[in-house]
Protein backbone atom coordinates (compact mmCIF):
# COMPACT_ATOMS: atom_id res chain seq x y z
CA UNK A 1 0.00 0.00 0.00
CA UNK A 2 0.98 3.41 -1.01
CA UNK A 3 1.16 5.71 2.42
CA UNK A 4 -0.18 9.48 1.61
CA UNK A 5 1.38 12.05 3.11
CA UNK A 6 -1.61 12.56 5.93
CA UNK A 7 -4.36 9.95 5.84
CA UNK A 8 -7.81 10.50 7.12
CA UNK A 9 -11.01 9.12 7.23
CA UNK A 10 -12.37 10.99 4.50
CA UNK A 11 -10.13 9.64 1.71
CA UNK A 12 -8.77 6.87 3.19
CA UNK A 13 -9.96 3.43 2.61
CA UNK A 14 -13.91 5.53 2.86
CA UNK A 15 -15.65 1.89 3.27
CA UNK A 16 -14.11 0.95 7.11
CA UNK A 17 -16.41 4.27 7.90
CA UNK A 18 -19.89 5.61 7.92
CA UNK A 19 -20.29 8.59 5.82
CA UNK A 20 -20.90 11.58 9.01
CA UNK A 21 -23.06 15.14 8.05
CA UNK A 22 -20.40 18.04 7.39
CA UNK A 23 -22.34 19.70 10.37
CA UNK A 24 -23.77 17.23 12.86
CA UNK A 25 -26.40 18.25 15.16
CA UNK A 26 -26.22 19.54 18.71
CA UNK A 27 -26.17 15.97 20.13
CA UNK A 28 -23.24 13.32 20.00
CA UNK A 29 -24.34 9.71 20.71
CA UNK A 30 -23.62 7.39 24.13
CA UNK A 31 -23.41 3.48 23.79
CA UNK A 32 -23.53 1.80 26.74
CA UNK A 33 -21.54 3.04 29.72
CA UNK A 34 -18.11 1.60 30.40
CA UNK A 35 -17.37 -0.04 33.84
CA UNK A 36 -14.18 1.82 33.72
CA UNK A 37 -14.75 5.69 34.98
CA UNK A 38 -12.80 6.78 32.51
CA UNK A 39 -15.55 7.84 29.40
CA UNK A 40 -13.80 6.44 26.00
CA UNK A 41 -14.28 6.95 22.25
CA UNK A 42 -16.18 3.54 21.67
CA UNK A 43 -18.67 4.95 24.18
CA UNK A 44 -19.82 7.42 21.45
CA UNK A 45 -19.70 5.46 18.75
CA UNK A 46 -23.27 3.86 18.45
CA UNK A 47 -26.16 5.69 17.69
CA UNK A 48 -28.18 4.68 20.82
CA UNK A 49 -28.83 6.40 23.83
CA UNK A 50 -28.20 10.01 23.32
CA UNK A 51 -25.56 11.95 25.36
CA UNK A 52 -26.54 15.72 25.57
CA UNK A 53 -23.86 18.01 25.30
CA UNK A 54 -24.12 19.17 28.72
CA UNK A 55 -24.06 15.23 29.99
CA UNK A 56 -20.42 14.93 28.27
CA UNK A 57 -19.42 18.15 29.95
CA UNK A 58 -20.23 16.81 32.90
CA UNK A 59 -17.76 14.30 32.13
CA UNK A 60 -15.10 16.20 31.65
CA UNK A 61 -14.97 19.05 34.72
CA UNK A 62 -12.27 20.06 34.06
CA UNK A 63 -12.65 21.16 30.88
CA UNK A 64 -13.90 24.92 30.38
CA UNK A 65 -16.52 25.38 27.42
CA UNK A 66 -16.10 28.80 25.76
CA UNK A 67 -18.39 30.63 23.45
CA UNK A 68 -16.77 31.52 20.37
CA UNK A 69 -17.48 35.30 20.64
CA UNK A 70 -14.77 34.81 23.96
CA UNK A 71 -12.56 33.03 21.60
CA UNK A 72 -12.92 36.33 18.93
CA UNK A 73 -12.16 38.33 22.00
CA UNK A 74 -8.82 36.54 22.92
CA UNK A 75 -7.67 35.87 19.71
CA UNK A 76 -8.53 39.70 18.36
CA UNK A 77 -10.79 38.22 16.20
CA UNK A 78 -8.29 35.90 15.02
CA UNK A 79 -6.12 38.00 13.69
CA UNK A 80 -3.66 37.31 11.32
CA UNK A 81 -0.93 38.41 13.42
CA UNK A 82 -2.07 35.99 15.90
CA UNK A 83 -1.42 33.32 13.21
CA UNK A 84 1.06 30.10 14.86
CA UNK A 85 0.62 27.64 12.04
CA UNK A 86 -1.69 25.00 10.26
CA UNK A 87 -2.10 21.33 10.83
CA UNK A 88 -4.25 18.69 9.38
CA UNK A 89 -7.08 19.73 11.66
CA UNK A 90 -7.11 23.50 10.76
CA UNK A 91 -5.04 26.64 11.70
CA UNK A 92 -4.05 27.54 15.62
CA UNK A 93 -4.22 31.23 16.43
CA UNK A 94 -2.11 32.66 19.74
CA UNK A 95 -4.96 34.12 22.34
CA UNK A 96 -4.18 35.70 25.66
CA UNK A 97 -7.05 34.78 28.38
CA UNK A 98 -6.94 38.08 31.12
CA UNK A 99 -8.16 38.15 34.82
CA UNK A 100 -11.47 39.10 33.05
CA UNK A 101 -12.75 36.87 30.84
CA UNK A 102 -14.24 34.04 33.69
CA UNK A 103 -13.51 33.01 37.47
CA UNK A 104 -11.69 30.41 38.06
CA UNK A 105 -9.84 30.72 34.99
CA UNK A 106 -6.24 32.16 35.46
CA UNK A 107 -4.24 34.63 33.09
CA UNK A 108 -2.69 33.11 30.43
CA UNK A 109 -1.66 32.32 26.62
CA UNK A 110 -3.52 29.88 24.80
CA UNK A 111 -3.28 28.50 21.58
CA UNK A 112 -6.40 27.90 20.15
CA UNK A 113 -7.06 25.56 17.30
CA UNK A 114 -9.94 25.96 14.72
CA UNK A 115 -11.58 22.97 12.87
CA UNK A 116 -11.10 23.63 9.10
CA UNK A 117 -14.36 22.68 7.84
CA UNK A 118 -13.19 21.57 4.24
CA UNK A 119 -9.61 20.22 6.09
CA UNK A 120 -8.84 16.32 6.30
CA UNK A 121 -10.56 16.03 9.81
CA UNK A 122 -13.92 16.59 11.60
CA UNK A 123 -16.11 16.59 14.54
CA UNK A 124 -14.86 12.56 15.08
CA UNK A 125 -11.46 14.11 15.33
CA UNK A 126 -12.52 16.88 17.50
CA UNK A 127 -14.11 14.60 19.78
CA UNK A 128 -11.38 12.36 20.29
CA UNK A 129 -9.04 15.74 21.73
CA UNK A 130 -12.11 16.52 24.13
CA UNK A 131 -12.70 12.94 24.89
CA UNK A 132 -9.17 11.91 25.57
CA UNK A 133 -7.36 15.49 26.77
CA UNK A 134 -10.23 16.18 28.74
CA UNK A 135 -10.21 13.40 31.22
CA UNK A 136 -6.02 12.36 30.49
CA UNK A 137 -3.72 14.79 32.76
CA UNK A 138 0.02 14.09 32.59
CA UNK A 139 3.14 16.40 32.22
CA UNK A 140 4.09 15.48 28.74
CA UNK A 141 0.86 15.38 27.33
CA UNK A 142 -0.40 19.07 25.99
CA UNK A 143 -2.95 20.69 28.45
CA UNK A 144 -6.96 21.33 26.74
CA UNK A 145 -7.85 23.92 28.66
CA UNK A 146 -11.16 23.70 26.91
CA UNK A 147 -13.26 24.01 24.13
CA UNK A 148 -16.41 25.61 21.57
CA UNK A 149 -19.12 24.06 20.14
CA UNK A 150 -21.48 26.00 18.49
CA UNK A 151 -23.47 25.38 15.22
CA UNK A 152 -20.91 24.22 12.96
CA UNK A 153 -18.09 25.59 14.75
CA UNK A 154 -15.42 23.37 16.62
CA UNK A 155 -12.88 25.20 18.43
CA UNK A 156 -10.42 23.80 20.97
CA UNK A 157 -8.04 25.46 23.30
CA UNK A 158 -4.44 24.72 24.63
CA UNK A 159 -2.15 25.76 26.88
CA UNK A 160 1.00 27.89 24.67
CA UNK A 161 4.08 26.20 23.89
CA UNK A 162 6.56 29.00 23.48
CA UNK A 163 8.66 26.94 21.16
CA UNK A 164 6.60 25.48 18.73
CA UNK A 165 6.96 21.67 17.80
CA UNK A 166 10.01 19.80 17.36
CA UNK A 167 9.72 19.60 13.50
CA UNK A 168 10.66 23.37 13.19
CA UNK A 169 13.11 22.66 15.68
CA UNK A 170 14.94 20.15 14.92
CA UNK A 171 15.15 21.32 11.13
CA UNK A 172 15.34 24.97 11.36
CA UNK A 173 17.55 26.16 8.67
CA UNK A 174 19.33 28.78 10.90
CA UNK A 175 20.43 29.29 14.17
CA UNK A 176 22.20 27.08 16.48
CA UNK A 177 20.96 23.26 16.09
CA UNK A 178 19.46 21.29 19.51
CA UNK A 179 22.16 20.51 21.92
CA UNK A 180 22.82 16.49 22.28
CA UNK A 181 21.20 17.09 26.05
CA UNK A 182 18.39 18.61 25.08
CA UNK A 183 17.52 15.73 22.58
CA UNK A 184 17.53 13.15 25.11
CA UNK A 185 15.10 15.57 27.38
CA UNK A 186 12.71 15.72 24.14
CA UNK A 187 12.94 11.61 23.78
CA UNK A 188 12.31 11.03 27.41
CA UNK A 189 9.41 13.34 28.01
CA UNK A 190 7.61 12.15 24.89
CA UNK A 191 8.68 8.32 25.90
CA UNK A 192 6.59 8.97 29.28
CA UNK A 193 3.92 10.42 27.74
CA UNK A 194 3.37 7.29 25.46
CA UNK A 195 4.15 4.94 28.37
CA UNK A 196 1.28 6.87 30.49
CA UNK A 197 -1.27 5.76 27.43
CA UNK A 198 -0.40 2.78 26.93
CA UNK A 199 -0.38 1.86 30.79
CA UNK A 200 -3.63 3.25 31.10
CA UNK A 201 -6.62 0.66 32.61
CA UNK A 202 -7.98 1.25 29.08
CA UNK A 203 -4.68 1.79 26.99
CA UNK A 204 -4.84 4.34 24.06
CA UNK A 205 -2.96 4.12 21.18
CA UNK A 206 -1.86 7.68 19.78
CA UNK A 207 -1.48 6.66 16.19
CA UNK A 208 -0.04 9.92 14.86
CA UNK A 209 3.59 10.16 16.49
CA UNK A 210 5.69 12.68 14.65
CA UNK A 211 8.19 15.58 15.31
CA UNK A 212 5.23 18.26 14.37
CA UNK A 213 2.69 16.61 16.99
CA UNK A 214 5.52 17.32 19.61
CA UNK A 215 5.26 20.84 21.58
CA UNK A 216 7.96 22.25 23.50
CA UNK A 217 7.92 25.08 26.41
CA UNK A 218 10.45 27.60 26.79
CA UNK A 219 12.61 24.99 29.09
CA UNK A 220 12.49 22.50 26.50
CA UNK A 221 9.97 20.30 28.25
CA UNK A 222 8.11 17.90 25.70
CA UNK A 223 4.78 17.17 25.38
CA UNK A 224 2.56 15.32 23.26
CA UNK A 225 -0.41 17.31 21.36
CA UNK A 226 -3.10 16.40 18.36
CA UNK A 227 -4.98 13.36 19.79
CA UNK A 228 -7.13 13.61 16.66
CA UNK A 229 -6.10 10.05 15.44
CA UNK A 230 -6.10 8.76 18.58
CA UNK A 231 -8.32 5.44 19.64
CA UNK A 232 -8.75 3.03 22.15
CA UNK A 233 -6.28 0.26 22.76
CA UNK A 234 -7.12 -4.02 22.57
CA UNK A 235 -9.02 -5.09 26.21
CA UNK A 236 -9.31 -7.74 27.86
CA UNK A 237 -8.09 -10.65 25.25
CA UNK A 238 -7.62 -8.98 22.17
CA UNK A 239 -4.32 -8.48 21.11
CA UNK A 240 -5.08 -5.64 18.66
CA UNK A 241 -8.15 -2.73 16.96
CA UNK A 242 -8.13 -3.53 13.41
CA UNK A 243 -8.87 0.35 11.90
CA UNK A 244 -8.42 1.99 8.77
CA UNK A 245 -5.00 3.17 7.68
CA UNK A 246 -4.47 7.15 9.55
CA UNK A 247 -1.04 8.38 10.13
CA UNK A 248 1.92 10.46 8.24
CA UNK A 249 3.90 8.81 5.64
CA UNK A 250 7.67 7.55 6.99
CA UNK A 251 6.39 7.33 10.61
CA UNK A 252 3.79 4.76 10.65
CA UNK A 253 4.29 0.82 11.45
CA UNK A 254 4.89 -1.61 8.17
CA UNK A 255 2.50 -3.97 10.06
CA UNK A 256 -0.44 -1.49 10.41
CA UNK A 257 0.56 -0.23 6.59
CA UNK A 258 -0.32 -4.10 5.47
CA UNK A 259 -2.76 -5.47 7.51
CA UNK A 260 -4.61 -2.58 9.45
CA UNK A 261 -4.22 -4.05 12.91
CA UNK A 262 -3.21 -1.16 15.63
CA UNK A 263 -1.53 -2.12 18.80
CA UNK A 264 0.67 0.18 21.31
CA UNK A 265 3.56 -1.43 19.56
CA UNK A 266 2.78 0.50 16.47
CA UNK A 267 3.31 3.76 18.93
CA UNK A 268 6.33 2.35 19.76
CA UNK A 269 7.68 2.01 15.51
CA UNK A 270 6.65 5.74 15.22
CA UNK A 271 8.61 6.36 18.48
CA UNK A 272 11.80 4.97 16.93
CA UNK A 273 11.68 7.11 13.91
CA UNK A 274 12.04 10.31 15.91
CA UNK A 275 14.30 9.19 18.03
CA UNK A 276 16.80 8.33 14.67
CA UNK A 277 15.92 12.11 13.72
CA UNK A 278 17.34 12.90 16.44
CA UNK A 279 20.03 11.50 16.29
CA UNK A 280 20.66 11.84 12.41
CA UNK A 281 19.32 15.76 11.90
CA UNK A 282 17.64 14.22 8.91
CA UNK A 283 13.43 13.78 8.75
CA UNK A 284 11.85 10.65 7.76
CA UNK A 285 11.01 11.09 4.37
CA UNK A 286 13.24 13.52 2.52
CA UNK A 287 12.58 13.62 -1.35
CA UNK A 288 15.82 15.73 -2.16
CA UNK A 289 18.13 13.05 -1.08
CA UNK A 290 19.56 10.22 -3.27
CA UNK A 291 18.25 7.03 -3.80
CA UNK A 292 17.60 4.83 -0.81
CA UNK A 293 18.34 7.77 1.56
CA UNK A 294 14.26 9.32 0.81
CA UNK A 295 13.36 7.06 3.52
CA UNK A 296 15.19 7.36 6.80
CA UNK A 297 14.72 4.06 8.43
CA UNK A 298 15.40 1.96 5.18
CA UNK A 299 18.39 4.25 5.03
CA UNK A 300 19.52 4.14 8.77
CA UNK A 301 18.64 0.93 10.20
CA UNK A 302 21.10 -1.11 9.02
CA UNK A 303 23.82 1.32 10.15
CA UNK A 304 22.73 1.74 13.65
CA UNK A 305 24.52 -1.09 15.13
CA UNK A 306 27.67 -0.69 13.55
CA UNK A 307 29.87 1.32 15.85
CA UNK A 308 32.29 2.35 13.11
CA UNK A 309 29.14 3.56 10.60
CA UNK A 310 26.98 5.18 13.69
CA UNK A 311 29.23 8.33 13.71
CA UNK A 312 28.83 8.81 9.33
CA UNK A 313 25.03 9.31 10.16
CA UNK A 314 25.09 11.24 12.99
CA UNK A 315 23.17 14.71 12.96
CA UNK A 316 26.85 17.01 11.68
CA UNK A 317 25.70 20.41 13.60
CA UNK A 318 26.54 18.25 16.57
CA UNK A 319 29.85 18.88 15.63
CA UNK A 320 31.13 15.74 17.47
CA UNK A 321 29.74 17.25 20.63
CA UNK A 322 27.14 14.36 21.86
CA UNK A 323 28.35 11.07 24.14
CA UNK A 324 29.78 8.65 21.77
CA UNK A 325 28.54 6.02 24.90
CA UNK A 326 24.90 7.79 25.01
CA UNK A 327 25.00 7.46 20.88
CA UNK A 328 25.63 4.06 20.76
CA UNK A 329 22.60 3.08 23.13
CA UNK A 330 20.25 5.76 22.29
CA UNK A 331 21.12 3.78 17.96
CA UNK A 332 20.91 0.86 19.56
CA UNK A 333 17.00 1.49 20.92
CA UNK A 334 15.91 2.65 17.74
CA UNK A 335 17.07 -0.50 16.68
CA UNK A 336 14.80 -2.10 18.66
CA UNK A 337 11.91 0.11 18.48
CA UNK A 338 12.18 0.12 14.29
CA UNK A 339 11.56 -3.83 14.51
CA UNK A 340 9.76 -5.46 11.47
CA UNK A 341 8.52 -7.98 14.49
CA UNK A 342 6.02 -5.94 16.81
CA UNK A 343 6.74 -8.56 19.34
CA UNK A 344 10.68 -7.83 18.98
CA UNK A 345 10.07 -4.00 20.26
CA UNK A 346 10.30 -2.82 24.02
CA UNK A 347 7.55 -1.24 25.76
CA UNK A 348 7.55 2.36 26.08
CA UNK A 349 8.26 1.87 29.76
CA UNK A 350 11.22 0.03 29.18
CA UNK A 351 12.25 2.55 26.54
CA UNK A 352 12.14 5.60 29.41
CA UNK A 353 14.36 3.13 31.59
CA UNK A 354 16.74 3.18 28.72
CA UNK A 355 17.22 6.59 27.97
CA UNK A 356 17.43 8.14 31.58
CA UNK A 357 20.76 7.10 32.42
CA UNK A 358 22.17 8.57 29.38
CA UNK A 359 21.87 12.08 30.64
CA UNK A 360 24.03 10.91 33.37
CA UNK A 361 27.17 10.45 30.89
CA UNK A 362 29.82 12.81 30.72
CA UNK A 363 32.33 11.76 28.20
CA UNK A 364 30.71 14.70 25.70
CA UNK A 365 33.78 17.18 24.18
CA UNK A 366 33.59 20.31 25.07
CA UNK A 367 32.60 22.17 22.16
CA UNK A 368 33.41 26.68 21.72
CA UNK A 369 29.33 27.10 22.18
CA UNK A 370 28.73 29.63 24.56
CA UNK A 371 25.27 30.11 26.35
CA UNK A 372 24.24 33.11 28.16
CA UNK A 373 21.10 32.03 30.62
CA UNK A 374 18.63 34.35 31.35
CA UNK A 375 17.11 33.73 34.80
CA UNK A 376 14.35 35.91 34.12
CA UNK A 377 11.58 33.59 32.61
CA UNK A 378 10.14 35.12 29.82
CA UNK A 379 14.08 36.19 28.48
CA UNK A 380 15.79 34.30 25.48
CA UNK A 381 19.17 32.80 25.97
CA UNK A 382 22.02 33.72 23.94
CA UNK A 383 23.75 31.41 21.79
CA UNK A 384 27.30 32.66 20.43
CA UNK A 385 30.32 30.07 18.73
CA UNK A 386 33.47 31.89 20.58
CA UNK A 387 36.86 31.21 19.09
CA UNK A 388 39.04 30.76 20.10
CA UNK A 389 39.28 29.75 24.18
CA UNK A 390 42.23 30.04 26.64
CA UNK A 391 43.43 26.16 26.09
CA UNK A 392 43.09 26.42 22.23
CA UNK A 393 45.64 29.79 22.76
CA UNK A 394 48.10 27.55 24.75
CA UNK A 395 47.79 24.45 21.75
CA UNK A 396 48.21 27.29 19.36
CA UNK A 397 51.00 28.84 21.07
CA UNK A 398 52.71 25.18 21.39
CA UNK A 399 52.19 25.10 17.94
CA UNK A 400 54.02 28.28 16.83
CA UNK A 401 57.06 27.01 19.20
CA UNK A 402 57.23 23.70 17.74
CA UNK A 403 57.54 25.08 14.10
CA UNK A 404 59.96 27.51 15.06
CA UNK A 405 57.53 30.52 15.07
CA UNK A 406 57.89 33.79 17.11
CA UNK A 407 55.04 33.87 20.54
CA UNK A 408 53.79 37.65 19.21
CA UNK A 409 52.70 35.49 16.14
CA UNK A 410 49.96 34.29 17.97
CA UNK A 411 47.27 36.71 17.63
CA UNK A 412 47.65 37.17 14.02
CA UNK A 413 47.30 33.12 13.96
CA UNK A 414 44.55 33.31 16.23
CA UNK A 415 42.94 36.04 13.80
CA UNK A 416 43.19 33.70 10.87
CA UNK A 417 40.79 31.54 12.53
CA UNK A 418 37.61 30.33 10.53
CA UNK A 419 34.40 31.70 11.97
CA UNK A 420 30.74 30.66 12.02
CA UNK A 421 29.46 32.32 9.18
CA UNK A 422 27.14 35.33 9.82
CA UNK A 423 28.12 35.62 13.48
CA UNK A 424 30.72 38.56 13.38
CA UNK A 425 33.13 37.85 16.59
CA UNK A 426 32.96 41.04 19.13
CA UNK A 427 33.07 41.08 22.61
CA UNK A 428 29.11 40.79 24.40
CA UNK A 429 28.18 43.05 27.39
CA UNK A 430 26.56 40.48 29.26
CA UNK A 431 22.95 41.27 30.75
CA UNK A 432 22.96 41.77 34.68
CA UNK A 433 20.77 38.95 35.00
CA UNK A 434 22.83 36.01 33.19
CA UNK A 435 25.97 33.93 33.34
CA UNK A 436 27.89 32.29 30.67
CA UNK A 437 28.22 28.55 30.42
CA UNK A 438 30.58 27.19 28.12
CA UNK A 439 29.30 24.05 25.67
CA UNK A 440 26.49 21.92 26.34
CA UNK A 441 28.57 19.56 28.61
CA UNK A 442 29.78 22.51 31.22
CA UNK A 443 25.92 23.66 30.98
CA UNK A 444 24.56 20.31 32.01
CA UNK A 445 27.26 19.89 34.61
CA UNK A 446 26.84 23.93 36.04
CA UNK A 447 23.05 23.68 36.64
CA UNK A 448 22.95 20.37 36.85
CA UNK A 449 20.60 17.51 36.20
CA UNK A 450 16.89 19.20 36.77
CA UNK A 451 18.14 20.89 33.81
CA UNK A 452 17.71 18.36 31.46
CA UNK A 453 15.89 15.87 33.60
CA UNK A 454 12.15 15.79 33.11
CA UNK A 455 10.45 16.80 35.99
CA UNK A 456 8.09 13.86 36.43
Amino acid sequence: MTLKKYFSWKHMLPNCIKPQNSSPGPKVHAAKQSPSLRLSLSDISHPGSPLSLSDLSNSLMSLHIFTLKELELITNKFAKSNFLGEGGFGPVYKGFIDDNLRPGLKAQSVAVKVLDLDGTQGHREWLAEVIFLGQLKHPHLVNLIGYCYEDEHRLLVYEYMARGNLENQLFKRYGPPLPWLTRLKIAIGTAKGLAFLHEEQKPVIYRDFKTSNILLDLAYNAKVSDFGLATDGPEGEETHVTTCVMGTEGYAAPEYISTGHLTTMSDVFSFGVVLLELLTGRRSVDKTRPGREKNLVEWARPLLKDPYKLDGIMDPRLEGQYSTEGARKAAALAYQCLSNHPKSRPTMSSVVKTLKPLLELTDIPIGPFVYIVPTQENSEPIIQKIVPNDHQEKEFEVKIERNGGKKDEKKEKIARLPRRKGHRHRNRVQPARSRAIYSDTDLYRTLGTKLYSPKH
